[in-house]
């Protein structure tokens, strides 16, 4: 099971149906050019992500990420299971006593032909105990709805606002809530903890994963609840993990016991065989047709949008030595997770912190980079100026010459960076914003990234 439970349980109106808590902290070959204005380790990217994956995704002004699952209800209904999760920094927090309360208040909907089938509201408090727990950007709370409705189709409307500011974000999506009679399998759903039901008139003692993600090097599992219907006592599945082109990544037998009235159980999915990216976990009965299928992800980090290793490396260029980089690469697939682990703690600047706080930065950079720098139709952390700042950061001092004509070429820009000395020279040699570093600044850059990584 992989490492993560939840750590903080002081939030109000934790009952049988919500839960609104912060989650424990989580540590988190190929020369793929990246296109004009793309942008990677953001919030931005990683919404863009989860809604290809098939998500609930919401960006700016609140960035949220959930999902929504189906379990058999009480007679002929089905309960609808409602989760998002949101990172500490998209709330405003107030200091309170020794720690810190922020509130974030949540409207749900289900609609049916023009009416209001369910209409929830909560207010929900988080409380940390430190200001940097206020910053984090992982996975931070998590809030989940259980409702209990007529199989059908509906329109979920979600709305999440931050009570300390006057920030919202909202979401709506189209739900078909299936029937889960006999012989029909549940939707498989990903979770932190869980208790199997026994019968169908219980309501389920769990805590959503609604991210469904795994971080690579870190989690060696996806823990899955599932659940069956019908006569028998052991009901047969097979469970299989495909990529995005259909190759199958992972597939195993499994016979899913009888628990009072209903099959239920947990499966343990290995992350060392699913690889980074999106993959699709598809779970079949093996005495009826039914199946049901949902998308996991493997990545990096909470907050790092990358679909592939490779692409991974790719991006590190200015973090790492070649050298190092092409060891990862080497690296056989199966041994691609221990090896990713070991390099995080080789690299890592406070290792009694749970984030990495040298990547984190490192891709904030590469975000203002491409943000900044934008020329020649590629990402701007490819171009000199990108390069640099992405690798040496901010300069002290920029210096550029004073002209009426902005189109002049041969214009001369100077970034000083006083720690190491420095004046780096670019030249605008076409007139068009396409500054190039000079040879004899590039041998003095080279040579300030030698003293850097000899340290």
């Amino acid at each position: 099971m992989q490492n993560q439970l939840l750590r903080y349980m002081t939030c109000a109106g934790i009952l049988t149906l919500v839960l609104g808590c912060p989650r424990s902290g989580s540590r988190p070959r190929g020369e793929r050019r990246p296109q004009r204005g793309e942008v990677i380790g953001t919030v931005a990217g990683v919404t863009d992500l989860y809604r290809q994956a098939g998500f609930i995704a919401e960006a700016a002004p609140i960035a949220f990420i959930g999902s929504v699952r189906y379990l058999a209800g009480p007679g002929d209904t089905t309960l609808v299971l409602i989760g998002f999760s949101m990172a500490n920094r998209a709330l405003t927090f107030v200091r309170e006593g020794d720690r810190y309360r922020a509130g974030y208040g949540i409207t749900a909907d289900l609609r049916q032909g023009g009416s209001t089938v369910r209409h929830i509201e909560a207010h929900e408090v988080v409380r940390v105990i430190s200001f940097k727990e206020t910053t984090r950007n992982d996975e931070s709370v998590i809030f989940q709805q259980i409702l209990s409705v007529s199989p059908g189709q509906y329109v979920l409307s979600l709305a999440v606002r931050d009570e300390g500011s006057s920030r919202a974000g909202s979401h709506e999506e189209i739900l078909n809530v299936p029937r889960l009679s006999a012989g029909r399998l549940a939707t498989p759903i990903s979770v932190y903890e869980v208790q199997a039901r026994t019968t169908t008139d219980s309501l389920p003692q769990l805590t959503l994963s609604p991210r469904s993600t795994a971080t690579f090097g870190r989690d060696t599992s996806l823990l899955v609840y599932v659940e069956g219907y019908g006569p028998g006592t052991r009901l047969p599945l097979r469970v299989t993990a495909r990529n995005a082109k259909g190759m199958t990544l992972w597939t195993d037998s499994l016979g899913l016991a009888r628990r009072g009235k209903v099959f239920s159980g947990t499966i343990d999915v290995p992350v060392s065989r699913l690889g980074i990216g999106v993959s699709t976990l598809m779970v079949s009965r093996r005495d009826t047709t039914d199946s049901s299928s949902v998308p996991v992800l493997v990545t990096f980090g909470d907050d790092l949008a990358i679909a592939s290793f490779e692409d991974m490396l790719s991006y590190l260029r200015y973090f790492t030595t070649p050298q190092r980089l092409k060891t990862l690469r080497d690296t056989a697939p199966e041994f691609r997770a221990a090896a990713w682990t070991a390099f995080l703690h080789e690299s890592d600047p406070i290792l009694s912190t749970p984030e990495h706080e040298g990547l984190r930065e490192y891709f904030n950079r590469i975000q203002q980079a491409n943000e900044r720098f934008r020329e020649e139709g590629i990402g701007g952390w490819l171009t000199d100026r990108g390069m640099v700042y992405v690798t040496l950061g901010e300069p002290d001092q920029i210096l550029e010459q004073t002209t009426n004509d902005v189109t002049q070429r041969g214009r001369a820009q100077i970034w000083e960076y006083r720690q190491y000395h420095a004046q780096l020279i670019f030249i605008d040699q076409t007139g068009f914003g396409r500054w190039r570093i000079t040879a004899s600044s590039d041998a003095d850059f080279q040579s300030i990234v030698t003293r850097m990584r000899a340290r």
